[in-house]
C-alpha cells in the first residue's frame, strides 16, 4: 500500500501543477472541450483512487468537483468566472493535502466545507474574483510511456561516476598516445570509447526535463497576478518542448516567477494608461525559450512602459550614489541598475512588490548555475529579459585553444569551421573601426579573445580563426592556436568569474589545469556585435571599394563560338530535341511545356538534341539554342562595343579570352511576342454537345496563349477545331482544322489524329498566321 499511495501522491501532484494552466486556458476558451475532459478525468481519477487508497477528505473534494464538472459537459451550466475560481481553488486544496499526507504532517479541515459550496451557482454570499485576461496554448496530450522514479541525488551520483569514467578514458587516450599501443589494446579503447559516448548520453537524457513543467504553473501565475493589480494580460508560451536539466528548472522557477510578477506590476499598464497611449487595453506577456548552442534562452517580453532609467537612477541617488557617474553610464549599464540590491522603483509596499528585495536576487540565483541575464527595454514599448543558462551541468564536446600560455575550451556545437590566417581564400582588413576577416568571399567581424580576455592587444592579428555560429548571427573568435578536441564535464564557474558574461563553465581536463568555457554567444555580446550593424557596415565598404561586375552565363553556341549571356535573364537551362521545333508564321518556335515559345538561334538547329536558354523579362519567354552550357562567371562591368547593331552587345574578357556578350534587349526586341496590349487570337472548338475538347484540348490552348471558346459570339475566329466527320463548313474568317479519333482514318482524310499533339499544336499556329 505504500508504494501504491507513494505513486498517487507523486501523479497527483505532478499532473495538479500542469492543470491549473489547463483551467486557466479553459476558462479563455470555454468551448474548448478537450480541455474540460482532461480536467474531468483529472478529478474522477483523483476520486476513485481516494476510494480504494482510503482518503476521504480527498475524495469529498474530488467529487464535488466531478459533479459540477459533469453538469458543464451535459450542457446544464455554463463556465463562468465563478466556476472557475471554485476548481482551481479545489485543485489547490488538493495539492495541500497531498503534500500534507507526503510530509507526514497533519492538516486542519481549514474552509473545504465552502469550497464546496462554491461550486453551487445558487450559494449566496460567494465572492467573484475579476478577471484580467487569459491565454489558450494547446492541449498537452501525454503519451503513455514505461517509466521509473528515481531520486535527484542518485542521478546526481551516476552523473558524478558518468563523468569520472570519461575523465579516466581521456587519461588513458593521452597515455596511448604518448607511448607505443598495440592494435589490439587500440581496438579495444576505441569501443570503451563508443560505450562511454552511449552511456553519457543515457545518462544526461534522464535529467533533462521538458521546461514545460516550469511553464504550465504560469496561466494561472498571470491570471491570479493581472486580477489582483486590475489588469488585463493575454500570457502567450512559446518552446515548451525544449529540454533543460531538472535542476536547472528548479533554481529557475523562483526567478521566473519573480520576473513575471514584474512585468505585470511594474511593466504592463492599468487599462486607462494603454487607453491613453493608444495600446490594446490588454498587455500583451511573452516568455518563450529556445536552444542556443550549448545554452537554452527563456525570454520575457511585455508590450508595456519599458524601464525608466531616469527613475531608476534618481531613487539610487536618493540613497547616496553619485547621480552624474549614474547618468555617464552607457545605456547597456544604465539598466543593468535594475539589479543594484535593495533597488526599488515603487513608492508604496504591496503584496507584490516594494520590499527591495527583487531583481539582484534573480540575478544572484541565474548566476549560481553559470547564467547570465540580459535586458532590452524600449521606452513606452516594453522590456525583453532573456535568461541564458547552460544546457546541463554534463559532458561537452569542446576545441581546446590557445592563448599565450593559458588554454579555454570552445563548444563544439558553434563551431562551422576553422582556418588559419595565412591559409588560402582568407583575408583580415580594418572596416568601420573593426577587424573584419574575409573567408571565401565571405565576410565576418572578428573578437580577439585575447584582446578581450585581456590578454593581448586589439591590433594583434591572430594566428587562427574560429568561426562561430551563435544563431542570430556568426563571426570569428580569434585565437593564438588550436591545440585539441576533448569531452570534457562542464560545471558552473564561481558567480565572480561568470559574472563577466564571457564564460559558460569550468571543467578540469585530464591534465589536471583547471579550464573555462568559453560563452560564444557572450563573447559576441561583450564584444557589442550588432549583427545588422555589422553587415551594413560591410555592405556600405564592399559598395565603396567593389567595381560593378558582370555575372555571366558562359556557354558554347551552336556554331561553335563561345559566347555569354546575363545571368539575370536565364530562367532556366533545358535539353531538346530537332522533334520539339517548328517552323510556324515566318519564325522558328520551340514547343515546351504544351507551348510553342519564340526561337532564337546562331546557326541551323542541329539533328541532335541540344541545350535551350529559357530567357523571360517578367512577362515575355524567347527560347535561345546553344550546344552546351560552360559555366557562371563574374567579370568587370567593362565590354567592348560591337562593330555593328544586332544579336552581340559587345566583348567581354572572361579568364583572359574574349567572349562575345549576347544582348538580351535585342533579343527579347526581335523574338519575344508581347502579349496583353495586342489581340488574344480566338479558337473555337466546335464539337457539338461533346465534352473532349474542352476536357483535353482548351487547357493546352490556354497555355499557348489562346481565347478558347466553344462559338464564335458575333467574333470572327482566327481557328476552329472540330471532328473530320462534321461536314458543316467554318464561321466566316476561321481556319479550320480537323480532327480524327482513330490513327487510320486521319492519314486517309488528310485530318490530324486528335492526340497527335505536336502537328495539332503546329496546324494551330499555322492558321493563325494565315489570319495575319
Amino acid at each position: 500500500m505504500d508504494d501504491l499511495l507513494q505513486e498517487f501522491i507523486a501523479e497527483t501532484r505532478e499532473t495538479a501543477e500542469a492543470l491549473a494552466g489547463e483551467i486557466v486556458a479553459w476558462e479563455a476558451a470555454p468551448d474548448d472541450s478537450a480541455r474540460l475532459d482532461a480536467i474531468f478525468r483529472f478529478v474522477h481519477t483523483v476520486k476513485g483512487s481516494c476510494g480504494f487508497l482510503d482518503l476521504p477528505r480527498l475524495e469529498r473534494l474530488a467529487h464535488a468537483a466531478e459533479d459540477a464538472l459533469a453538469e458543464v459537459r451535459g450542457g446544464r451550466r455554463a463556465p463562468d468566472r465563478r466556476l472557475v475560481n471554485a476548481v482551481l481553488a479545489i485543485v489547490d486544496r488538493i495539492g495541500e493535502i497531498v503534500d500534507a499526507i507526503d510530509s507526514g504532517c497533519a492538516l486542519e479541515d481549514g474552509n473545504e466545507d465552502s469550497l464546496i459550496a462554491a461550486l453551487d451557482p445558487a450559494t449566496p454570499g460567494v465572492s467573484d474574483v475579476s478577471l484580467g485576461g487569459g491565454s489558450a496554448g494547446p492541449v498537452m496530450v501525454r503519451t503513455p510511456a514505461r517509466s521509473v522514479r528515481l531520486s535527484v541525488d542518485l542521478l546526481d551520483r551516476m552523473m558524478s561516476g558518468m563523468s569520472e569514467m570519461v575523465l579516466a578514458r581521456n587519461e588513458l587516450a593521452r597515455r596511448m598516445r604518448a607511448g607505443e599501443g598495440d592494435p589490439a589494446t587500440e581496438a579495444a579503447l576505441e569501443r570503451l570509447s563508443a560505450t562511454v559516448a552511449e552511456m553519457r548520453e543515457t545518462v544526461t537524457r534522464t535529467r533533462m526535463q521538458k521546461i514545460e513543467s516550469l511553464f504550465s504553473a504560469l496561466p494561472r501565475l498571470v491570471r491570479d497576478t493581472a486580477a489582483s493589480l486590475g489588469k488585463q494580460v493575454v500570457l502567450s508560451v512559446e518552446g515548451s518542448d525544449v529540454e533543460l536539466d531538472r535542476e536547472m528548472i528548479e533554481v529557475m522557477r523562483d526567478p521566473l516567477v519573480h520576473i513575471i510578477r514584474n512585468s505585470i506590476d511594474h511593466g504592463i499598464e492599468d487599462v486607462a494608461t494603454r487607453r491613453k497611449a493608444g495600446k490594446a487595453e490588454a498587455g500583451c506577456l511573452t516568455v518563450a525559450a529556445r536552444q542556443a548552442g550549448n545554452q537554452i534562452v527563456v525570454e520575457v517580453t511585455d508590450d508595456g512602459r519599458g524601464i525608466d532609467t531616469d527613475r531608476v537612477i534618481a531613487k539610487l541617488a536618493r540613497s547616496g550614489r553619485d547621480e552624474g557617474t549614474l547618468r555617464a553610464l552607457p545605456e547597456r549599464d544604465r539598466l543593468a541598475l535594475i539589479f543594484e540590491p535593495g533597488l526599488t522603483t515603487k513608492d508604496d509596499v504591496s503584496a507584490i512588490s516594494g520590499r527591495g528585495v527583487g531583481m539582484d536576487v534573480v540575478r544572484t540565483a541565474i548566476e549560481v548555475i553559470g547564467g547570465r541575464i540580459e535586458l532590452d527595454s524600449v521606452s513606452g514599448r516594453g522590456l525583453r529579459i532573456a535568461i541564458h543558462v547552460p544546457l546541463t551541468l554534463s559532458i561537452l564536446p569542446t576545441i581546446i585553444v590557445g592563448l599565450g600560455d593559458q588554454r579555454f575550451a570552445v563548444p563544439r556545437g558553434v563551431i562551422e569551421e576553422i582556418v588559419a590566417t595565412r591559409g588560402q581564400g582568407v583575408a583580415i582588413d580594418r572596416l568601420g573601426g573593426r577587424m573584419v576577416a574575409t573567408v571565401r568571399d565571405r565576410r565576418l567581424p572578428v573578437v580577439p579573445l585575447g584582446a578581450l580576455l585581456g590578454f593581448g592587444k586589439d591590433d594583434n592579428e591572430p594566428a587562427m580563426l574560429i568561426i562561430a555560429n551563435i544563431g542570430v548571427g556568426a563571426f570569428v573568435i580569434g585565437v593564438d592556436e588550436v591545440l585539441d578536441h576533448e569531452e570534457l564535464v562542464i560545471k558552473p564557474a564561481a558567480p565572480a568569474v561568470m559574472t563577466a558574461g564571457v564564460y559558460a563553465g569550468q571543467t578540469l581536463p585530464d591534465s589536471g589545469r583547471p579550464m573555462l568555457l568559453i560563452d560564444c554567444a557572450g563573447v559576441a555580446h561583450v564584444a557589442g556585435l550588432n549583427f545588422r550593424r555589422e553587415a551594413e557596415i560591410v555592405a556600405a565598404n564592399d559598395q565603396a571599394e567593389i567595381a560593378p561586375v558582370l555575372s555571366l552565363l558562359t556557354f558554347q553556341d551552336l556554331d561553335g563560338v563561345r559566347r555569354a549571356l546575363p545571368l539575370a535573364a536565364v530562367d532556366r537551362i533545358e535539353s531538346a530535341g530537332p522533334a520539339q521545333v517548328h517552323r510556324t508564321g515566318g519564325r522558328l518556335r520551340l514547343l515546351v511545356d504544351d507551348a510553342l515559345v519564340p526561337l532564337a538561334t546562331q546557326a541551323p538547329i542541329p539533328e541532335r538534341a541540344f541545350a535551350v536558354l529559357r530567357l523571360r523579362d517578367g512577362a515575355v519567354e524567347v527560347a535561345y539554342a546553344i550546344d552546351e552550357a560552360s559555366d557562371i562567371v563574374t567579370v568587370p562591368a567593362e565590354i567592348a562595343p560591337p562593330a555593328s547593331d544586332g544579336p552581340v552587345a559587345g566583348v567581354v574578357l572572361v579568364a583572359g579570352d574574349p567572349v562575345e556578350l549576347i544582348d538580351a534587349l535585342w533579343l527579347f526586341a526581335n523574338h519575344g511576342e508581347i502579349r496583353g496590349a495586342a489581340r488574344q487570337p480566338l479558337c473555337v472548338l466546335d464539337e457539338g454537345d461533346g465534352g473532349w475538347m474542352s476536357t483535353f484540348l482548351a487547357p493546352m490552348l490556354r497555355g499557348a496563349g489562346w481565347r478558347v471558346a466553344a462559338r464564335a459570339a458575333g467574333e470572327a475566329p482566327d481557328v476552329v477545331i472540330r471532328l473530320d466527320d462534321d461536314d458543316t463548313p467554318p464561321p466566316p474568317g476561321g481556319t479550320l482544322v480537323r480532327l480524327a479519333s482513330d490513327p487510320g482514318r486521319a492519314a486517309r482524310t488528310g485530318a490530324i489524329h486528335r492526340y497527335d499533339r505536336e502537328r495539332l499544336l503546329a496546324a494551330v499556329g499555322a492558321g493563325r498566321e494565315q489570319r495575319r
